[in-house]
């Protein structure tokens, strides 16, 4: 049995994305609320899903996970929009359109990837 958790909008939609001109209410119009917010500060928004794989009494197992961070600058502007995947359970940049320098919160996206394999079978019962 396979099961999805979270939400990462389509790739049409996050194409849809303009750097230095869409802004952080323009973001959550075309993509929706996102999933969680930066740690250092409020200039990242993140959208994160992943799939599990259950097999009969098993704990389910983490198959694939997909992160979207999206960063703004001080006015609220769009700055980098980037997307993270699992490579043979590594977290590899998927794709990248940066105005700056990158992200000033990579803790959180290790953070996101680094309970691979931690999900309580009891976090997956929708309630």
């Amino acid at each position: 049995m396979v099961s999805n958790h979270g939400y990462v909008p389509l790739d049409s939609e996050i194409d849809s994305i303009v750097l230095g001109r869409d802004t952080r209410s323009s973001v959550e119009e075309k993509l929706g609320s996102p999933t969680t917010l930066g740690t250092l500060g409020d200039d990242t928004i993140y959208y994160v899903a992943s799939r599990f794989e259950r097999v009969g009494p098993f704990a389910p197992n983490e198959i694939e996970r997909r992160v979207v961070a999206i960063s703004f600058n001080s006015l609220d502007v769009v700055s980098n929009v980037e997307e993270f995947g699992l490579e043979e359970g590594r977290v590899v940049a998927l794709s990248r359109r940066v105005t700056d320098t990158g992200l000033s919160d990579v803790g959180l996206i290790q953070q996101l990837f680094g309970n691979l394999g931690n999900i309580q079978p009891g976090a997956l019962v929708d309630g």
